[in-house]
């Protein structure tokens, strides 16, 4: 027999040796923790496992996770990401670099209305990569600008990675929405500022539509499309998220009136249907259900790991590290990115968050701030190879003289950029801060 630390340190190798040789982390993270947890303290681990089951599948605020998803889809499935591709498509095109700053807008809109990476990097991918292509765009640029623009909804909100993080850490949903405004905002203009600089810089990379071709349209045609396409979506974010920040509604509350939102978009779009009803209601579920299924495993793997004390073991770790508890943060900022590598965000979130979070809040670390530094950061796992869903999702969808070489090469300056932001929100606090202490948060 080890000791129980040791078996906690055979879980983590387990771990990653798992997921090297391709099993689902979901089952990865359920086996290591049977496994382990039960050589390590035997039956007690199967009597505590149904109580943390239940707090999961019994806990009121999971409920917003289907409600927010629902929303996002019906919005997908209605299309209205088309419309609203086209409108900024006029509205920025006359600009060198200009449908560039349009897709990172159009991420802005889609990231708060559905914050689904797939659906925003699909949709951009089928409707502007072939069109930027003709146009002159540097195949790189067009590329990395459509992955960074889909990954925004994970970071402005209502963001997924919010919700889960609200549980994992005790804090409120609208206080982790209202501190990741700034956040979220800084990092799409970081990337518009960048876009705009290399147009300059390198005019052929990215030229401006043709004059002739954007009086097609008219501007009281242009003016009537943004206030049916543009404006009813951000009637519906500004009055989810202002019922959550506003303190007027709970998350899940709000999130039952986002889907009744999208619903009425839908049919007053004239685009709904009891078929697409149907469909987004099947995604609704998988999408769902995969979530949870992940959360509870990943409850099997936590509540395994801290029963043989591998607690400690990262207290020692941490204790090891120079420069105190700065030092700390970047640690665990750089463990993350690592990770994201090869795993999700929900795994990294309830493998990495648990482990380090204590000892950095022992220290007197502000959690909404180190909440909205792990949410930046968590923004690369779906840029970086060889795991980067974006990176997927739009090779999927490429005219064939994109290469996965294109796709790599572009995504560089967005992850080095989301660095930056990083850096910008570690040293600037108030950054994600000011919003949540304005308000009374």
């Amino acid at each position: 027999m080890f000791e129980p630390q040791t078996y906690a340190i055979f879980m983590l190798v387990g771990f990653f040796a798992m997921l090297m040789i391709g099993v689902p982390v979901a089952v990865t993270l359920a086996t290591v923790g049977l496994v382990f947890g039960y050589l390590g303290f035997g039956d007690t681990l199967f009597q505590l496992l149904p109580a943390r089951f239940y707090g999961i599948v019994a806990g009121y605020q999971w409920m917003a996770i289907p409600l927010f998803v629902f929303m996002g889809v019906m919005l997908e499935k209605s299309r209205l990401a088309d419309d609203l591709l086209d409108v900024m498509g006029h509205i920025a095109g006359g600009v060198r670099g200009g449908m560039g700053v349009g897709i990172i807008l159009f991420g802005v809109l889609m990231g708060a209305t559905t914050g689904i990476v797939g659906a925003t990097v699909i949709t951009l991918g089928l409707l502007t990569l072939p069109t930027l292509i003709r146009r002159g765009y540097d195949k790189s640029i067009a590329c990395g600008a459509i992955c960074a623009s889909g990954t925004l909804g994970q970071i402005i909100p209502p963001s997924l990675i919010l919700i889960l993080l609200s549980d994992i850490m005790q804090l409120s949903v609208g206080t982790l929405f209202a501190a990741a405004v700034g956040p979220g905002l800084l990092l799409s203009g970081v990337y518009i500022i960048f876009i705009l600089v290399y147009a300059w810089w390198k005019p052929d990379s990215m030229p401006p539509i043709p004059l002739a071709e954007r009086q097609l349209v008219s501007r009281r045609e242009l003016w009537i499309r943004f206030w049916k396409v543009v404006v009813p979506p951000i009637m519906l974010v500004v009055s989810v998220l202002g019922s959550i920040v506003g303190g007027v509604a709970a998350p899940t509350e709000a999130a039952s009136m986002g889907a009744v939102g999208a619903v009425l978009i839908t049919v007053l779009s004239g685009r709904f249907t009891w078929k697409t009803l149907k469909a987004v209601a099947l995604d609704t579920s998988k999408i769902t259900a995969i979530m949870m299924f992940i959360l509870m495993t990943a409850q099997v793997f936590a509540l395994a790991f801290r029963g043989l004390h591998g607690e400690d073991l990262i207290t020692r770790m941490f204790d090891l590290l120079p420069g105190g508890v700065n030092s700390d943060i970047w640690f665990m900022m750089f463990l993350i990115f690592i990770l994201g590598f090869f795993i999700e965000w929900i795994e990294i979130s309830y493998i990495a968050v648990p482990l380090f979070m204590p000892v950095l809040l022992a220290q007197g670390v502000d959690p909404v701030w180190l909440a909205m530094l792990i949410t930046v950061n968590l923004q690369s796992s779906f840029l970086t190879p060889p795991f980067g869903w974006a990176l997927f999702y739009l090779k999927g969808v490429a005219p064939p003289e994109v290469t996965i070489k294109d796709i790599y090469k572009g995504v560089i300056p967005f992850v080095l950029m989301q660095g930056v932001t990083l850096a910008l929100v570690f040293f600037y606090p108030q950054i994600a801060l000011w919003l949540p202490k304005a308000i009374g948060w």
